[in-house]
């Protein structure tokens, strides 16, 4: 089977242009020898180029390349299948891009193709080399440098001492997990997530519930979350709540319920945040509608949690306009490296805007994962990079420290 990836990396600081010969020499003998071939594109800081060949060759020699340090901030743009190889003249072709009129550039390159059928740009691996020797997407060139330019400290006088206290009861009880601005060292909100006593996962413990009883719990339980986080010291912090969507919708009364568990712990509705996932919110739309009207008129805050990993949330955003969403860990995770989920984040980032609903990237675990979605425009993140979900308790938040460079 004939397999295609498409990258983009920097070249590194310390790497010499004239070496580039010898560097597409080599990469040219060792794909001949796996029946891989391609293109090498440069336009001065950049590479682009094209794998083809069957697939096994072509993930052992692009795993090689991701750990070759003569280039960084590498992104997968593509990768997919083809009935016909699109550059098969070489094992690999390098083709400097600044040797070139800016006029006739892209046609050169095509020129290059030895495909059967005439290079269109109808191609999605053509499109991507047109892209890159146009330039279209420069701007979206995040370069961060690497994970370990950032040290994440625990700034114990700054943070207050959050004590652990007793569980909510014996089925279950709760763990908080901060959401924080990094750089402005703020923490926006606390999120509190049930944690099964029995050690399941939280759907595993709905799931061996009635259907009935199963949203009553899930409603109920949040007046354990009110008292916890009371406890706790949540003065001055908004807390946000995980609810089943259909626990609005089935439970009677279900918003009065929370106003009146809200009220009872000392806390004001302004200072709860509601998070619904896009799952199940649909089945009963009039029902959960209304209930969503009657939170927000009593000002709790709406947000859409794990926004991706369903298949509603473009359709909550044209119907409920949540106040917040959160991006899904599975978009989040290795976003630096993946072409696709930048586009999808940016994509997310620019319609967000438009509608001025905040957004939260959750999930977040490693230095670069952080420092891409940063130069994205993301402000607010969650995640074990900053501080882990701990149970019965409000944990320490490591901040971001620039290291000095001597």
């Amino acid at each position: 089977m004939l397999s295609t990836i498409i990258y983009r990396s920097h070249i590194s600081d310390d790497v010499l242009i004239k070496t580039l010969g010898a560097l597409a020499e080599k990469a040219n003998q060792v794909n001949e020898s796996n029946s891989v071939t391609g293109i090498l594109l440069f336009n001065g800081t950049h590479f682009f180029q094209v794998l083809e060949g069957p697939e096994e060759a072509v993930l052992a020699i692009y795993q090689a390349i991701c750990q070759d340090p003569r280039h960084h901030n590498l992104v997968e743009l593509m990768r997919d299948y083809a009935p016909a190889r699109r550059f098969g003249n070489v094992g690999m072709e390098l083709f400097d891009l600044r040797q070139y009129d800016p006029d006739n550039v892209l046609q050169a390159v095509l020129d290059k193709g030895t495909s059967k059928y005439q290079l269109t740009y109808d191609d999605r691996a053509l499109q991507f080399l047109r892209m890159f020797v146009e330039a279209t997407e420069r701007e979206n060139y995040f370069e961060i440098p690497s994970g370990d330019s950032w040290e994440f400290i625990v700034d114990k006088e700054e943070t207050p001492p959050r004590a652990a206290i007793q569980p909510a009861t014996d089925q279950y009880s709760f763990a908080f997990q901060p959401i924080i601005d990094p750089l402005s060292r703020q923490i926006v909100s606390v999120e509190a997530m049930m944690r099964p006593g029995s050690g399941v996962s939280v759907a595993d413990y709905f799931a061996e519930l009635p259907r009935n009883e199963m949203y009553e719990i899930d409603l109920k339980s949040k007046q354990h979350v009110f008292a916890m986080a009371k406890q706790l010291g949540i003065e001055g912090l908004t807390l946000s709540i995980n609810l089943l969507p259909m626990s609005l919708a089935i439970v009677p009364n279900a918003v009065d319920f929370l106003l009146q568990a809200i009220h009872s712990n000392g806390l004001v509705p302004e200072q709860i945040v509601v998070e619904v996932t896009e799952n199940g919110a649909l089945s009963r739309v009039d029902e959960f509608e209304a209930a969503i009207k009657k939170l927000k008129a009593s000002g709790i805050s709406l947000a859409i949690d794990s926004f991706g990993a369903g298949s509603a949330g473009l359709v909550l955003l044209t119907q409920f306009q949540p106040d917040k969403i959160k991006i899904d860990r599975n978009i989040i995770a290795d976003v630096h490296r993946s072409g696709p989920k930048q586009a999808i984040v940016q994509a997310i980032l620019k319609f967000c805007s438009s509608l001025q609903i905040t957004v939260i990237a959750e999930g977040v675990n490693k230095p670069e994962e952080w420092m891409w979605l940063e130069s994205a425009g993301v402000c607010n993140f969650q995640g074990a990079l900053f501080a882990p979900s701990t149970l019965n308790a409000f944990p320490a938040v490591a901040w971001p420290e620039k290291l000095e460079v001597w």
